[in-house]
């Protein structure tokens, strides 16, 4: 076809259409929105239990004192906030950092 190979057809389709996907985001990869959300919590408690599943029946797997900050997900499930992957905390005993822009 045109006297280019099929494969190399395909390769130059897969690079314009990424190429194109990239500049229809401002120049910024895809989903970077998500790497640029800031979700950062502050415990308000005295000493505040993180669980291992959105609920107070989950069982503890630490604590946190009173004016630590955490990395937060975006995440609230049941009135808990996900900070990772098996550790929940009760969105009553935390507080949204200033920086944050996640709610």
């Amino acid at each position: 076809m045109l006297g280019v190979p099929v494969r190399g057809m395909i390769v130059i389709g897969v690079l314009g259409i990424a190429g194109v996907m990239y500049v229809a985001n401002g120049g910024k990869p895809m989903n970077s929105e998500k790497g640029a959300q800031i979700c950062k919590v502050t415990v308000t408690a005295d000493i505040l239990n993180v669980r291992s599943g959105p609920g107070d029946m989950q069982p503890i797997v630490s604590t946190m004192p009173r004016d630590a900050v955490a990395d937060a997900q975006p995440r609230v499930e049941n009135g808990y906030r996900m900070l990772s992957d098996r550790r929940w905390v009760s969105t009553q005993f935390v507080a949204l950092t200033s920086d944050s822009t996640c709610k």
